[in-house]
């Protein structure tokens, strides 16, 4: 493994343990064997570092995610194809899945706050658009693709903490009982 990747590795899991600003880059270069300069020379800084690991480990499963986000005129479909994304996401990657639960509940003017939400504003956008596209097809929709998103999200992240506590797999049957709690919501 190559310095750089090793202190990828190592960032995520102190990132992930520790939370981001708890995280020393002293702490990190300990960990990794390496000096500051080393973590320097390829990052920057520990900003750097964190967003290196959501270029190369997060923005793989937002082109996941929105193309489970394309609106296929079936919202159950979709919704089903979101949920089993994320759900996979989760199965392999679930440090960074933790890690990005964390930042994402963190202080709102955090500098690791600062770095996640244009992150999470893709994410935002793409569920959006399909709620937008699905309000053409269903009128009672209209004008609630923000709260459909926000309950969604809330759904899905509920549902992977729950999983991660109690050991259960996020398998298509865990995806289709998130769904339909969803869907229920949305068609009552």
């Amino acid at each position: 493994m190559s310095n750089r990747q090793r202190i990828l590795e190592i960032g995520l899991v102190l990132f992930a343990q520790n939370g981001y600003e708890a995280t020393g880059v002293q702490e990190i270069c300990d960990r990794a064997e390496i000096t500051k300069p080393t973590l320097y020379h390829y990052f920057g800084n520990k900003q750097g570092l964190l967003e290196s690991i959501l270029e190369e480990r997060f923005k793989p499963f937002l082109s996941l995610l929105e193309a489970a986000c394309h609106y296929r005129r079936d919202l159950t479909l979709n919704i089903q194809r979101v949920i089993e994304a994320y759900f996979l996401f989760a199965s392999r990657d679930l440090q960074l899945y933790q890690l990005l639960l964390s930042l994402r509940t963190g202080p709102s003017r955090s500098e690791s706050r600062q770095i996640i939400k244009p992150w999470i504003a893709a994410q935002e956008q793409a569920i959006m658009a399909m709620f937008k596209a699905a309000e053409r097809q269903h009128g009672n929709m209209r004008g609630r693709s923000k709260a459909y998103m926000i309950s969604l999200l809330g759904v899905i992240n509920a549902y992977v903490q729950q999983a991660l506590e109690d050991r259960l797999a996020l398998d298509d049957e865990l995806a289709q009982q998130a769904r339909h709690q969803f869907m229920h919501g949305i068609f009552s």
